[in-house]
This record gives structure tokens, sequence and C-alpha cells, in this order.
């Protein structure tokens, strides 16, 4: 039933008993339905008038079918405005031709509800992004920042152009020249080497690592995952039956020696080489081209997650290691979600050319395309300079918020918590003593509004580390000074 117009709902139309009052037939439905909860409380009900016509009834048999539920307290009348399902509804049993029913034949035998897969998703499924903007939240951009005018013009824009090419059925690759701006992008900013024909836009960097599980692996398979690493990609292999093998990181990013020790034959290492997740590091060129060589003797694929990669505050951005690849195993990842605005949901993926069109054809499957008119405004938002000159002004505020939270960390928590590494990125990790439970903080701080994660929860296998990933860039420095005050008291009532 549509609220607004007070129409019909299948499960109120069929054939009526003539055996059995009409209006009493009628008055079972209606109730049933409510109780089944497809009418919810408050839901408005289609006039006698309407609802007489639909099922070709009198409008007087619709009346007195109204008129007995009114009376049992599950409908109400309002003059002028129509009828409505009660909002509190009365204290009765369901009805009692179904109890009768259950109470004279045994329940039927029931399979799980759902499949391995589906078990194994629900194990694996993230916990839900906070609404709204929470001071710490890792990888929140700076939406106080972000050129809304700007963004609103373009696609304004784009909506009064004539014609109806943005409102048919898209290419499941993603708007092709939002794809050739991608790849012009990456190849200037990124040193990625690819044809806009290999850039598949996705709707977030996760959508592109759960293809690439689709795609590329078999139940069994083995995955090289860093220890720590980011959720999101151990859930996407998972559920792909995939055996994920827990890798170290140090400070040179992911220890390829012992990847090639632990797995040999792997099938992918998902690697998140220009900002580790969520450790900060950067992994070094000989570990780079280590792990280049290990894929192209173990016709291995590498998956490079480069979801914050704009941001470094000592030097110009790191290359990607697809620009080094020479074998075509590396796919790239990328997003413009944490560069503009979460809900913008656009990202994409670099495919090697003999994968292209196995990814193409998993993105049909997945959802189709995205929303054209977005894409259409957001390669405005690129080829008109607007994207170059956001991430540059992001680069200079995120340094400074970078600044303003580490020196309220050390004014207010000072030896109690060590700051890692944050030279780049949109977070950095605050070590505490292994005796400290970071996940016990983890909760008490979001009772006081904090978006803070656990560093202990992000490793595979048992935690050698207590921290919390702290976000900088989405709140500005008042707002930081007092979180980091607030952690300082927790950290104190726990110490004590």
């Amino acid at each position: 039933m549509r609220s607004s117009t007070g129409a019909l709902l299948p499960d109120l139309v069929g054939v009526m008993d003539a055996r059995a009052p009409l209006h009493r037939q009628l008055y079972a439905r209606v109730r049933g339905a409510i109780l089944d909860g497809v009418f919810a409380p408050g839901h408005r009900l289609p006039s006698t008038r309407t609802l007489a016509a639909d099922l070709g009834l009198s409008r007087i048999t619709v009346e007195s079918a109204f008129t007995q539920l009114r009376a049992e307290g599950f409908v109400v009348r309002r003059v002028g405005s129509g009828s409505f399902v009660a909002d509190v509804l009365p204290d009765h049993a369901r009805p009692p031709g179904r109890v009768a029913r259950s109470a004279r034949a045994p329940a039927p035998a029931r399979r799980p509800a759902l499949s391995e897969r589906g078990r194994e998703i629900v194990r694996s499924a993230l916990a839900p992004e906070p609404a709204g903007v929470k001071v710490f939240q890792p990888c929140m951009p700076a939406l106080d920042a972000f050129p809304q005018a700007v963004w609103s013009r373009l696609l304004a824009r784009r909506a009064r152009r004539r014609g109806t090419a943005l409102l048919a059925y898209g290419e499941a690759a993603g708007h092709r020249p939002l794809r050739q701006a991608i790849a012009a992008y990456l190849a200037s900013a990124r040193g990625v080497r690819c044809g806009w024909e290999q850039v598949v836009v996705l709707a977030g960097a996760q959508q592109g690592i759960e293809l690439a599980a689709r795609v590329l692996l078999d139940p069994g398979d083995e995955v090289w995952h860093e220890e720590p690493g980011y959720l999101g990609a151990r859930g996407a292999f998972r559920t792909a039956g995939a055996t994920l093998v827990p890798i170290r990181v140090d400070d040179d990013g992911l220890d390829v020696a012992a990847g090639m020790r632990a797995a040999p034959r792997a099938r992918i290492a998902y690697v998140t080489p220009s900002h580790q997740y969520p450790l900060g590091v950067t992994m070094s060129l000989a570990r780079r081209l280590a792990l280049l060589a290990w894929a192209e003797r173990a016709a291995a694929w590498i998956i490079e997650d480069d979801y914050d990669s704009e941001f470094r505050y000592n030097g110009r951005p790191i290359a990607a290691v697809q620009g080094l690849d020479g074998a075509e195993r590396v796919i790239y990842v990328g997003t413009f979600n944490k560069v503009m605005f979460p809900s913008l949901r656009l990202a994409y993926l670099v495919a090697p050319p003999d994968l292209v069109r196995a990814f193409v054809a998993a993105r049909a499957l997945s959802d189709g395309h995205p929303p054209v008119h977005v894409q259409a405004a957001l390669t405005d938002f690129i080829e008109e300079g607007h994207f170059g000159a956001h991430v540059r002004r992001m680069r200079a505020l995120y340094e400074e918020r970078r600044d303003a939270l580490v020196a309220a960390l050390e004014v207010h928590v000072g030896s109690a918590m060590r700051i890692g590494v944050a030279d780049a990125g949109m977070h950095l990790v605050g070590h505490l003593p292994r005796s400290v439970d970071d996940e016990a903080i983890v909760g008490a701080a979001a009772a006081q509004g904090l978006g803070v994660g656990a560093l202990s929860r992000q490793y595979l296998g048992r935690s050698a580390s207590s921290g919390l990933l702290l976000g900088f860039t989405g709140s500005p420095p008042d707002a930081q000074r007092r979180g980091a005050r607030a952690l300082a008291a927790l950290l104190g009532s726990r110490r004590g």
C-alpha cells in the first residue's frame, strides 16, 4: 500500500468466498494484514470508496468491516483525513484459525535459513558507520570544508540539460567520460599506467575488493592479508571461501619474505602500500619490487587498495605499486568517497587488460551501474579543476588538523599513549600498553560521542597490540581538544 494514496496491496485482493459474509471476510483480511505488520501503526488505509471499487464490493459492506475494526481498536478514523492503523494495537492474540492450524499439525521440518556463505557474511559484517560526524572517526573527510556550492551547481547544470541520455541505463563499467577523466588523473597524480578502458566505476572501494574476491578466488584459495589489516577486505575474502594467511606488517610494510614462507602459492596478496591500514606505514620500494616479482612467479594477483593516498604531508604522494607492474598482476582500487564525501558512493578499479571483461560482468551482476547523472557531475568536477583544487586545500587543512590532534594528545594524554606514524592519510594510531583493553576504551568513548576504533580488532590472529585509531580530518581542532581531554579521563580511570 502506498501511504500517499491509500492504494491496495495484493494481500487484500482476491476471490471472496460466497459462503461467508463479505464484510467478515474483508474485516479478517485487513485485521490479519495489521497483525502481520503489512500495515504498520499509523499507516493510512484506503478510503471505503476506493476499497469498494477495487474489490467490487458495495460501500456498505466495506463500511461494516471498518466499523468492526474501529470498534476493536485496530483502526482509527479521523474526520477529513481518512482511516489509519491504530498507533497502539489491542492486546489480541493471533487469529484463532492460525492458532488452531498450528495446534493440529506438527511444525514442518526446517532447513537452515542461511547458506554457509550467508552465515559467513553475517559473521564478517562490519559495524555500521555512525550517522553524522563523530570526533576521531577514522577516514571521515572534512565535510565542513567541501565546496558544496560548486558541487550543487554542477549537479543542477547536468539536471537542466535537455535530452534523455543521462536518464537511460548506463554502461556497467561506468560513464565513459568519467572513466577517461579517472585514467588521466591517476596517470598524473598516482603514476598509474592504464587506458581508460581498464577503469571500472564502483560504489566504493569495498565493492572493488568484493568483486575481486568473487572473480578470482575459489574456495580454499590462500590470500595474503596484512596483519593487522582492513576488516572489510577480510570479510570479502572469507565470504568467498578463501583461506586467509596473516602476514605481519613492520616499518617497511608487508613482509613479503614472510608471505613467501607462509603461503608461496597464494592466489591474492591484499595490500595498502601507500598508507597501511591501520598502522600508517609506507611500503618500501624494495618490498614493492619483491611483491611484484613474487606475483609474477606465482601467477598471483595483487590488490592494491589506495584508499587515502592523496594525503601525504611530507613530500609528494608515493607512486602506486601498479605503476611499477610490468607483468600486469596488480588490481588497483581507489575511491572518491573519502576525498569528497561518503554519501557520494563513487570509487574505481583499474583492472589488468585480461581481467577487464570479467570485472565488468561482475559489476553488471552486482548492481548494474552507478547513477549516471552523478557520474557526469563528477566528470565536470574533475575536468574543470575543482577536484585537484579540493585535494590541495584538504591536504593543507588535514596537516593542520593532524598537528592539532598530536598537540592535544601530548598535552592531555601524554605518556599514556604513544603516537604512531602520521606522515600521511586521515588517521593515526595511538598505541597503548598491552594491559589496557582498547575495546573497552572504544565502548566508553562511543558513549561520549567519540568515534575511535580499536587496534586489536584489526588483527586476524591473536592481537599483540592495544591501541586506538584516531581520525583527525573530520573534526576541527577545538573538537579534537575536547576529545583528547575525554580520552585522557577514560585512560586515567582504567590506570587507576
